[in-house]
């Protein structure tokens, strides 16, 4: 089974600054690039932080008044990333498994999580990019789960099933010779990247385990 990994879905092309990219600079990278933060790269290619705009703030906050909070202070007459920038910083590594990162993202109420390859940053995924998932066509949903399902994993015979989709919602039908087959199925079509129901009707011919 193909499984839909952080760094499937993740945006590769990035915007970043260095911890001595000052604020003007930061500004108007993120303007260009209508993005709501850039990640802070060292010299070795680690990431030591991230600029967004809530960091970029307390400066216009400070020119209409007193700022409040010794953190937002310190932002406030910051002229440069590395005293900008928040950190440590939310990841995941490229390899993590989409239905984890989907729980870390909502989990912490964050809108992205930067992506780590062996240490180095490689991406960013948002929330957006995991809708894009459930945006497959049926047709590829059905085509997938047929051939992955069925096919490669069950073995099951053709003709004695039929999977049809609509709107992300998978119906299975048919005879599978084991109980177990059934069960399988509907674990395994429920794991295909587009799903979003599963309506296992399959029945089986031998019961070879306990209910």
């Amino acid at each position: 089974m193909r499984t839909l990994t952080a760094g499937s879905v993740m945006t590769r092309d990035l915007v970043t600054v260095t911890p001595d990219t000052e604020f003007k600079e930061i500004a108007a990278l993120m303007a260009g690039a209508a993005v709501s933060a850039v990640p802070v790269v060292g010299p070795d290619g680690a990431l030591a932080g991230v600029v967004s705009e809530a960091d970029l703030l307390p400066r216009g906050e400070a020119a209409g008044g007193r700022v409040r909070g010794r953190a937002r202070r310190r932002k406030a007459a910051a002229l440069l990333a590395r005293d900008l920038m928040t950190s440590p910083v939310r990841t995941v590594d490229v390899g993590d498994p989409l239905p984890a990162v989907a729980k870390r993202l909502a989990g912490h109420h964050l809108r992205r999580l930067f992506v780590l390859d062996g240490g180095k940053l490689v991406g960013v995924i948002a929330r957006r990019d995991l809708m894009g998932v459930y945006l497959r066509p049926d047709t590829d949903v059905q085509a997938e789960v047929e051939a992955e399902v069925f096919d490669r994993v069950l073995r099951a015979r053709p003709g004695s099933y039929r999977v049809s989709v609509t709107s992300g919602c998978v119906t299975l039908l048919g005879l599978l010779e084991r109980r177990s087959a059934v069960r399988i199925a509907g674990q395994l079509t429920a794991q295909v990247p587009g799903v979003l129901e599963v309506r296992n009707r399959l029945d089986y011919v031998w019961q070879d385990q306990a209910r």
